[in-house]
Parts: structure tokens; C-alpha cells; sequence
């Protein structure tokens, strides 16, 4: 066989893990490196097992999935027979059957007809768009089909929303077990694909529809709690009312001189301006400062604001960053209490989506214009997963703690005066 595989394509071939995950953008190569993986597997005539056990595999098959028979036939089919001429003895055109020089087979087979995948024993097996199929194919059928020969398994696709597939790639990402791995790539990531080709597509997708098919973002087509047209970007505060500040810290750690520094999750200051139709996100501050600028930022944006409210999470974090805090205030001569923030025995995740998915469902929170818009979308989108981050979205809900109602409304009448104090009118 002759093949060229590029670096990430390589990267993933040559991994040892049992179950590989790979989400990827469209031409990104997923096919070319699935034909290339079936060939190799199916070219083994006995593998060891973890225990020590040599098994044959003249009985097992390897197996490549689409979500249907036809689309199999149509995807890889063509490339199977060009690729692997050297290597075929027998091509059932009808069946999608190759028979190779070893005796070993290589079916294409369809999800949708899951009758077709039962009764025989495998020793490897391509779930390609595993995102189009029912979950139950993997984990009832296909899956049990392995055990004798520890067979592998690689699910290539492009993702589609936040389905079984985006499980099964984050559990990957996520386990330590070393039988799992995942990876994600761009359509870009592909050096063969012309650059004019992004563009073009680009020019002919919505800006989802791009994240997704191009970008392999598992984000697209909408948050299962919050999306991104929940939110209306603003370009001046629409009414009148009360800054709140709110401030999500991600913790200190020590090091040398006695500073304290978190280095892989962002501090997050919030201001929100509550007013009479609900909230306004006016600025977002995020990064990864050590305790001093974490205090001087935060008293910043109280003399910046003057907000009625500054609200921290009471913890080690608050402890911490509490002293410097008020040595900040003594230099720039900026007073004001802390406000004590509590998660209330709430997890995360159902704090946030309490204190937020109404109000946004009902129009209620608006984004002032600016860069920090897209990263606050991103993690909406992506909430609850546990491999985003949700520092900022987090940090705006805290703000549900401290703005008190606006019971005025939006048409306020002056409240009325005798004009006479004695009469009383």
C-alpha cells in the first residue's frame, strides 16, 4: 500500500489507545484515515491480548459503520477498492464486502439496519458520523462484538450539537483510562485543503453552521441551557439604574515570596447595571492575575463604577485576596464593604442556570458591545459541560444575590406632593 497521511492524521494512527474519539471539520481527512486504519487492522492474522492470550482473528471481522449502508458504499467504498488494490483478493460489490490476500474481510455496513451487525465477532470497527447513529449500536451490538479479540474502535465524525457523540468524545477527553483518547481538528488542520476553500465555504455557511461543519465545534446548534439568541448585544445601556459587581475568583495556590497564583482558571469581575427591564452585562474583566493585580482590579472597577453592591464568594479565595484588597483601598483612597457571596449548598451548575436561563429565555440580560462578548457566548453555549470554563457566566450570576427589584418600571410618575403641608393638598 501507498499512503500519505498528514501529521494529525498520523498523530492519530499512531496512538496506542484501544477506543479513539476524533472529532474533525469536514475534508479534514477522516475517510482517507479510516480506509488506511481498516486495511492495517484487517492485515493482522492474531493479536495477544492484555492476559496473555494469543487469539486468531481468521473469524473476527473488522467492520466500517455509517450511519446507513448507502452512505457507506458511497463514502468509502471507491476509496477502499483504489486504496487496497494491491492487498484485495475478493471485491461482492452487492454485499460491500472485501475479501483480502489473508482471507480476512472488510464489510461496510449501516447502522440503520442494526440486524446486519449481529452474530459475528470483530477485532476492529470504524464508527464513522457515530453523531447520525443511535447510541444503542455501539453500546449493544458493536461493543460486546470486541470482547474476544480486545478489539478497537475508531469514531470518526463531525459533531452535531451536544449528542451521544459529544458524550463519548468528552469521557474520552476526560477519563484516565488509558484505553480512551480524543482529539479535535479544524478543517484547516488538514494541510492539504487550498486555504481559498475555508473561505469559500465560509462565505456560504451562518456563522453556526461554520463552527461546526469547518470547526468541529461541539457548541453548534445551541446550548442545552443557554444559547447565544438569548442574548441581544447593545450598543449603550438601554435604561437608567444600579451597577452591581460580582466577582468569581478561581483561587490562589502558593509560590516563592509568599504570592499567590492560580494559573489555569480566569478570575472573573462581573458588572451589571440592574435597571427597570432587567439586566445589562456593561463589562466583563477576566485573566489569570496573581493576588496583588486580583485586588487592584477589583477596587478598580468600584471607583470605575461605583456600583451599589461588590459581592465576593466567601471562601479561601475571599480570605485570601481580602488583605490585599484593603491595601489597595488605603493607596488609591477607594472605600467600600465586601459584599459576602454564598453558593447556598446549590451545585454550580444549578445556580447558573437559575439565576440566568429565565432571564435570558425572556430578553431580560443584555451584553454592552464588546470584545469580551464572544467569550461570555462561548461558555453559554458550552454550559454545563465540565470541560469549558464557565468563570464568567458564573460570575454574572452572582449578581442574582445582590440587585435588589426594580419596582419602578419603565414609565415612572413623580410621587405626589400636597402643595399645601397645613390643608394636605
Amino acid at each position: 500500500m501507498n499512503i500519505s497521511l498528514h501529521k494529525h492524521q498520523l498523530d492519530i494512527f499512531e496512538d496506542p489507545s484501544r477506543f479513539k474519539v476524533v472529532a474533525a471539520g469536514r475534508r479534514f481527512g477522516k475517510s482517507y484515515l479510516a480506509a488506511v486504519t481498516l486495511f492495517v487492522e484487517a492485515a493482522k492474522n492474531s493479536k495477544v491480548r492484555s492476559d496473555g492470550v494469543e487469539v486468531d482473528l481468521a473469524l473476527e471481522e473488522v467492520y466500517y459503520v455509517a450511519p446507513t449502508y448507502e452512505q457507506g458504499k458511497k463514502i468509502l467504498w471507491p476509496l477502499l477498492k483504489e486504496l487496497g488494490s494491491e492487498l484485495i483478493a475478493q471485491k461482492y460489490e452487492n454485499q460491500g464486502v472485501l475479501t483480502l490476500v489473508n482471507g480476512r474481510r472488510i464489510s461496510i455496513k449501516g447502522a440503520d439496519r442494526p440486524d446486519s451487525l449481529r452474530g459475528v465477532g470483530l477485532s476492529y470497527v470504524v464508527m464513522d458520523e457515530y453523531a447520525f447513529m443511535k447510541e444503542e449500536v455501539w453500546q449493544m451490538i458493536i461493543r460486546p462484538a470486541l470482547a474476544r479479540a480486545e478489539g478497537g474502535a475508531l469514531f470518526i465524525g463531525t459533531p452535531d450539537g451536544k449528542n451521544h457523540f459529544y458524550e463519548l468524545w468528552a469521557h474520552a477527553m476526560q477519563t484516565e483510562d488509558d484505553a480512551w483518547k480524543a482529539w479535535t481538528y479544524k478543517s484547516m488542520d488538514n494541510p492539504f485543503l487550498p486555504a481559498q476553500e475555508i473561505t469559500m465555504m465560509a462565505e456560504n455557511m451562518s456563522e453556526e453552521r461554520f463552527r461546526q461543519e469547518i470547526e468541529a465545534s461541539f457548541e453548534s446548534g445551541g446550548g442545552i441551557v443557554l444559547t447565544r439568541d438569548m442574548f441581544d448585544i447593545v450598543e449603550s445601556v438601554p435604561y437608567p439604574g444600579d451597577y452591581y459587581v460580582a466577582i468569581d475568583l478561581a483561587g490562589f495556590s502558593k509560590t516563592e515570596g509568599g504570592r499567590k497564583v492560580k494559573k489555569l482558571d480566569d478570575h472573573a469581575i462581573a458588572v451589571i447595571l440592574n435597571h427597570a427591564g432587567g439586566w445589562c452585562v456593561a463589562d466583563l474583566i477576566y485573566g489569570q492575575w496573581d493576588v496583588r493585580e486580583t485586588a487592584l482590579r477589583i477596587v478598580k472597577a468600584y471607583r470605575d463604577y461605583k456600583p451599589v453592591k461588590l459581592g465576593v464568594e466567601k471562601g479561601m479565595a475571599k480570605n485570601a485576596v481580602t488583605p490585599y484588597i484593603e491595601d489597595e483601598m488605603n493607596r488609591l483612597g477607594v472605600y467600600f464593604p465586601i459584599w459576602e457571596l454564598s453558593h447556598g449548598n446549590q451545585r454550580k451548575t444549578d445556580r447558573i442556570a437559575w439565576a440566568l436561563q429565565g432571564r435570558a429565555e425572556k430578553g431580560r440580560i443584555s451584553l454592552l458591545k464588546a470584545p469580551w462578548n464572544k467569550d461570555f457566548l462561548d461558555q453559554c453555549v458550552d454550559f454545563p459541560s465540565p470541560l469549558s470554563h464557565d468563570d464568567l457566566i458564573d460570575a454574572v450570576s452572582y449578581v442574582d444575590q445582590m440587585a435588589d427589584p426594580w419596582f419602578d418600571g419603565f414609565d415612572v410618575e413623580d410621587e405626589w406632593e400636597p402643595m399645601d403641608d397645613v390643608a394636605g393638598y
